[in-house]
C-alpha cells in the first residue's frame, strides 16, 4: 500500500461507529417487514458486509453488478448491468446498498429498474453522499457520510481496480489520477 497516495477522509473507527448507527436505523424502520439488501458490486461489498453485521432483524442478500465508470474517474452516465439479481424483489421491502452516490445516475437508474419489479418499497442507504456532483433529482434514504468534491478510495472504493482493501476512506491525491 502506498500511503502517499491518500490523505484519510475517515478513519476505520470513525467508519465503524457510523454503519453502526447507521444498523440501529435500519434495523428500527425495517422492524417486521420483508428486508431484501441489494448490494451494488463491488465498491458497496465492505460496507454491506459491515452493516449486515449491525441490523438486528431478519434479511436477504442479493447483488447487482453495475457499471457507470469502467477505468475512468469520471461517470460517463451510461449504466450497463454486468450481473442483475438472482431472486424476484415481489412484494419485498428492497434497500439498495451503495458505496457512494455523485451524479446520482447509477442509483436512479437501478431504483426506477426495480420499481418495476413489483416491491412492497424500495430505498437507498449509500455510505458517502457527494451532492455537489448530483445531476438528477435522487436524494439516499440513509447516508453515512456527506462528503466533499473529491476523488475517494478505501473501505472497498477503489480507482482502477486498486486501493479497495485500505480501511480508511481516503481522498486520493490528484497526482495518482492526473497523469
Amino acid at each position: 500500500m502506498n500511503l502517499n497516495d491518500v490523505e484519510i477522509l475517515y478513519d476505520r473507527e470513525t467508519v465503524k461507529e457510523k454503519v453502526k448507527e447507521l444498523g440501529k436505523k435500519i434495523s428500527e424502520d425495517y422492524q417486521g417487514k420483508n428486508l431484501l439488501l441489494v448490494g451494488i458490486l463491488k465498491g458497496a461489498f465492505v460496507f454491506m458486509a459491515d452493516l449486515i453485521r449491525e441490523i438486528d432483524i431478519p434479511l436477504e442478500l442479493d447483488f447487482m453488478d453495475v457499471s457507470s465508470y469502467g477505468m475512468s474517474t469520471v461517470s460517463s452516465g451510461e449504466v450497463r448491468i454486468l450481473k442483475d439479481l438472482d431472486y424476484s424483489i415481489k412484494d419485498k421491502d428492497v434497500l439498495v446498498v451503495e458505496d457512494i452516490i455523485d451524479t446520482g445516475l447509477t442509483l436512479k437508474y437501478i431504483k426506477d429498474m426495480l420499481l418495476k419489479r413489483g416491491p412492497k418499497s424500495v430505498r437507498t442507504c449509500c455510505l458517502l453522499d457527494k451532492p455537489a456532483r448530483r445531476t438528477t433529482d435522487i436524494n439516499p434514504d440513509y447516508v453515512g457520510f456527506i462528503i466533499p468534491d473529491e476523488f475517494i478510495v478505501g473501505y472497498g472504493i477503489d480507482y482502477a481496480e486498486k486501493y479497495r482493501n485500505y480501511q480508511d476512506i481516503c481522498i486520493l491525491k490528484p497526482s495518482v489520477y492526473q497523469k
